[in-house]
């Protein structure tokens, strides 16, 4: 049951992340054939951003995303003792290296992973999750995130974010020229009655229109994949899903984060904001009865 649901749910991050290359392509193509009539320029154009996002974001990330959510990193254990020992007894059992440990201050508990590696981790804790969780509930969380760290789920997160900047700054280049009434070239074909060239253009102009709904969907997807996968993975590492489930429940009842960053939301073992959307598809978390009643399956 638990490495079915562990392979299951890889499959379908590798599809999406996938999609989600194609659909960077198709906006670059499409924004190409748009501004200066050749999607061949746009799929080259689409490529080199989305790698540079990657790379810079890959390279930089914890920096950057502990930078964004007001993280302040303890270098010694007499800090925080209960955290620093918890996570280190995690990743020992994880086998992975001991992370960069964090400290949020705020009185709502929750907690994330980043890095581009397991050999270049980190993970930030609330104050708040110090203070209302137990040890049980606390290593929970933190074969939780031990679990992202393990998986390669930090790297897969961070270029997720890198694939959704690259098609939000393809999508601004293309809306620009569409100010300037896009490609003339394409238009004096249209006046001609070129209405294979007509048809390109309303296709192009609806990728850019949803594309960037279409990343943003498919980001929030492979985060909520992701967090089923992270819970199986905590109860293999801990052999204990009460404590997840326990601790779960508690930031779940709490507050929103009142200075967490909405932009890494999604990293977060519970979303920080408390925005509970209708649609199910613009969630970054999976519902937290969902992910409990798959716990208590274990």
């Amino acid at each position: 049951m638990l490495f079915d649901q562990i392979a299951q749910n890889k499959r379908r991050t590798v599809y999406l992340l996938v999609g989600f290359t194609i659909l960077m392509l198709l906006i670059g193509a499409a924004v190409g054939y748009y501004a200066v009539g050749s999607m061949e320029v746009g799929l080259i154009a689409a490529a080199v951003i989305g790698a540079i996002y990657a790379w810079i974001m890959i390279e930089q990330s914890t920096e950057i995303v502990m930078s964004m959510n007001h993280a302040r990193e303890i270098t010694d254990k007499n800090q925080a003792p209960q955290l620093w020992n918890v996570v280190e007894d995690m990743a020992m059992v994880a086998n992975v290296p001991m992370p960069r440990v964090f400290i949020i201050d705020d009185p709502s508990p929750n907690a994330f992973a980043t890095g581009n590696s397991p050999k270049n981790s980190a993970v930030a804790a609330t104050t708040g999750i110090l203070a209302r969780l137990n040890r049980e509930e606390l290593e929970g969380v933190m074969a939780h995130e031990m679990s992202h760290v393990r998986n390669y789920d930090i790297r897969i997160s961070t270029i997720a974010l890198a694939l959704t900047a690259a098609i939000s700054l393809l999508v601004n280049i293309g809306s620009r020229f569409w100010m300037f009434g896009g490609n003339r070239k394409n238009d004096s074909k249209n006046e001609g009655g070129g209405q294979a060239q007509l048809i390109m253009m309303v296709v192009s102009i609806v990728l850019m229109v949803l594309g960037p709904i279409v990343a943003t969907i498919v980001q929030l997807a492979i985060s909520r994949n992701r967090e089923y996968l992270a819970d199986a993975s905590a109860v293999e590492l801990t052999r204990n899903p009460q404590g997840l489930i326990s601790a779960l429940k508690k930031i779940s009842d709490s507050e929103p984060m009142q200075n967490a960053d909405p932009n890494s939301a999604a990293l977060y073992i519970e979303d920080p904001m408390k925005k509970k959307s209708m649609a199910h598809l613009f969630s970054t978390h999976p519902e937290t009865t969902d992910r409990i009643a798959r716990l208590e399956k274990m």
